[in-house]
């Protein structure tokens, strides 16, 4: 059996599931509103805390999806995004009402490099639209108003903790600070959720938004909650604009088997990440990669016979994660640079008697002869081995 390393330590971390917004706004990754409705209960079915509905000022799709999911989810919240705009916060507070577990997040922001050359004002005039954007949504009855900085690890740190002060001062209850471009290391990213976590009251949450153009969206994410982060923000498969966000499964990869290390944990229900990332590969189109961690195509499969002999013996000497906590079973698959061992296992299960000559000649017609690229699940050999003792003399 695979060793299950598994238990519950620290903090436990909020999961918030950017899938149906900043996933959806990657190329190719269009859904209807009813595919993310289907995807927002898939999210709160295994445990996502808040669930970020779309964009409804953006288009009327986000508008009806919002409605849709806002109407159906009866235990996680649902979030959604706007710009410091009257417009925005309004036409957000029509799709999803204002509800207790409809959380308003509003981005500000938080680089002069976006200030100049993006948005054309001042970081005064940026200040002043982020108060009144968090101030409108509680006039409004938003009890759950989420301020989240963009490109926060690329501001001025000043300017960022002042952007983080007025929106406290307005009745924010959570501040994300978004590593927009994926630029940003474990350290850096660290040092800016601690400064703004000396700054936070303990009922505010800190939220982290990371991307993964540098591939360090999830240790950055990791780093963020070491340092005083409460929620990650994450998508499934880590779909997302460029390369991506913080990929949620292996959050909870981390989370679950390591979380004494990290000092936090996570109630996900890791079991049914799989089936509800296979329906969403389903409804965009997208490939799975071969090599992905979790829910790639290998992630539980080996050829190599030298893994093979020790996974047949005992799974655990290869495989950290049993297969089965993530809805998936082990593939063994049969191909050129599988060995012996695999063939004496199957002569083994059909109860064959052990004989080296037999082994050699079963892997010499059954395993040596395959093309580099040809390979079978072991229930082929199985029946191929069968079949040749069958009609052996």
């Amino acid at each position: 059996m695979t060793i299950d390393l598994a238990g519950k330590g620290g903090r436990r971390i909020d999961i918030f599931d950017a899938t149906l917004r900043d996933g959806e706004q990657a190329p190719g990754n269009t859904m209807s509103p009813e595919d993310k409705l289907r995807y927002a209960l898939a999210a709160e079915a295994f445990g996502a805390d808040v669930i970020e509905a779309g964009f409804p000022a953006s288009s009327p799709a986000d508008f009806a999806a919002t409605k849709l999911i806002a109407g159906a989810l009866t235990t996680a919240r649902f979030s959604t995004f706007n710009r410091c705009s009257e417009r925005d916060i309004r036409l957000s507070a029509e799709a999803g009402g204002i509800r207790p577990n409809h959380q308003i997040a509003i981005c500000g922001t938080g680089s002069d490099l976006h200030l100049e050359h993006k948005r054309q004002i001042t970081r005064r005039e940026a200040i002043a639209e982020g108060r009144h954007a968090v101030r409108l949504a509680a006039a409004l009855g938003a009890t759950d108003i989420a301020f989240c900085i963009e490109d926060a690890s690329r501001g001025d740190r000043g300017f960022v903790m002042d952007l983080v002060g007025e929106a406290l001062a307005q009745g924010a209850t959570t501040i994300g600070l978004a590593d927009t471009t994926g630029c940003a290391t474990p350290s850096e990213y660290g040092d800016l959720i601690a400064e703004a976590h000396e700054m936070v009251p303990p009922d505010v949450t800190i939220s982290t938004h990371c991307h993964d153009d540098l591939g360090l969206s999830l240790a950055n994410a990791l780093a963020g909650v070491q340092a005083g982060a409460g929620e990650v923000q994450a998508t499934l498969g880590g779909i997302g604009e460029r390369c991506g966000n913080t990929p949620l499964e292996e959050l909870a990869a981390v989370l679950v088997f390591k979380s004494a290390q990290v000092g936090a944990y996570t109630d996900l229900r890791i079991d049914q990440l799989y089936a509800a990332y296979v329906d969403l590969v389903d409804t965009t189109g997208m490939a799975v990669p071969r090599n992905k961690a979790i829910v790639g195509l290998n992630a539980f499969a080996t050829q190599a016979g030298i893994h093979q002999d020790g996974i047949l013996k005992n799974p655990a000497t290869y495989e950290f994660m049993d297969p089965a906590r993530w809805g998936r079973h082990r593939s063994i698959l049969v191909g050129r640079h599988s060995g012996r061992a695999v063939v004496r296992y199957v002569l083994a299960e059909l109860g064959a008697p052990e004989d080296d000559a037999l082994v050699d000649r079963m892997y010499e017609e059954l395993v040596a002869s395959r093309p580099g690229s040809d390979c079978d699940e072991l229930d082929h050999l199985r029946d191929e081995v069968a079949l040749r003792l069958a009609v052996s003399p």
